[in-house]
């Protein structure tokens, strides 16, 4: 059975929603585009993450936000800075030295700090690793990912943040082995849908653009382990892109009724709605934050119903941490049944 699809074995006491934001700045784009056409694309970016996080803790919502590593340097020399050795020259060589003060596209630990400390509780994870270097690329060897993966991990803790969740770049899974040698209890995996399971090819984005079309109703999902102690918690829907050349065909509306969709299903299913996005996508048009002003509100009135619950990803690998170590004695009565009561 498909992670995505409905099974009643797998139910949750109630619908849970997920929040998961992957927060990379010109990290994400720099191997396509360079910092002017980033600034073209993607209008008051920095102001973006500043704007939603404050709209998340005005309605007390925690959220999973994954950082790039390379974010949370104070100063770095770029390409020639010793963190970075051994990974692809190629690769490496765009990366400016600098500072917050002099390349604020690239590095930025005062926003680190600020949810480090916000209220409610903000989880922060591990984006790529130190520079979003894509897992599956060609030059992605076992011993250049590993070394990715150490020093973001390490970037972090100098932030005085312990990731214990991770994204992949571009939803480019490999060697998920290496995560929990890290302390990575739990990953978003890939939208259990067809389109997403095609990939960044053109049938895969005319699929997504169907679902878009047709308001398809986002699979709620459950989490898979796929080795001891690291969780698969699939994504159930990325924020479709509101730039001007897609909503003139694909209205902007269509985002709202797809999350609302994939709400009701959580609800109705038990299921996690995992919703994810980029915030550099909510700076793609002027009205990016009146939507997820909209989202929130939608999201707000199912949790005051009780209807759901919103969790990290952290918390949800915590609790299925504790089902899956509970003794067999105490699950001898309903083996169909996953509780995550708290």
């Amino acid at each position: 059975m498909r992670v995505g699809q409905y099974d009643p074995g797998k139910s949750f006491e109630r619908g849970a929603v997920i929040l998961s934001f992957d927060i990379e700045q010109i990290w994400g784009y720099f191997d396509r585009l360079n910092e002017s056409q980033f600034q073209s694309r993607y209008p008051n970016a920095l102001e973006a993450h500043e704007k939603l996080l404050a709209l998340l803790c005005a309605a007390s919502v925690s959220a999973t936000w994954f950082i790039v590593g390379g974010m949370t340097l104070h100063e770095s020399e770029g390409a020639l800075d010793s963190r970075l050795a051994g990974l692809p020259i190629d690769w490496t060589e765009k990366i400016p030295g600098g500072c917050e003060t002099t390349a604020p596209l690239w590095y930025r630990p005062s926003f680190v700090e600020r949810l480090r400390e916000a209220q409610p509780f903000q989880e922060i994870g591990l984006h790529g690793g130190l520079t979003h270097l894509i897992w599956t690329d060609r030059r992605s060897t076992r011993g250049v990912v590993k070394r990715e993966l150490v020093e973001g991990v390490k970037a972090l803790g100098q932030a005085l943040v312990r990731p214990v969740t991770f994204s992949f770049g571009r939803e480019q899974e490999a060697y998920h082995e290496l995560l929990p040698e890290y302390g990575i209890l739990s990953y978003r995996g890939r939208t259990p849908v067809l389109a997403c399971e095609m990939g960044p090819t053109l049938p895969g984005a005319l699929l997504r653009a169907f679902d878009e079309l047709t308001n398809a109703t986002p699979p709620p999902v459950w989490p898979h382990q796929t080795h001891p102690g690291l969780w698969n918690i699939p994504s159930s829907l990325f924020l479709y892109p509101i730039g001007r050349s897609r909503t003139r065909v694909l209205a902007l509306r269509s985002r709202l009724q797809r999350f609302c969709r994939g709400l009701e299903a959580a609800v109705r299913h038990r299921g996690i709605f995992h919703f994810c996005l980029h915030p550099e996508n909510l700076a793609e048009s002027p009205q990016g934050f009146s939507l997820f002003e909209d989202i929130l509100e939608r999201l707000i009135q199912a949790r005051d119903r009780s209807d759901i619950e919103i969790l990290t990803m952290g918390q949800v690998a915590a609790r299925m941490e504790r089902t899956r170590e509970r003794p067999h004695r105490d699950r001898a009565f309903d083996t169909r049944s996953i509780s995550l009561a708290r």
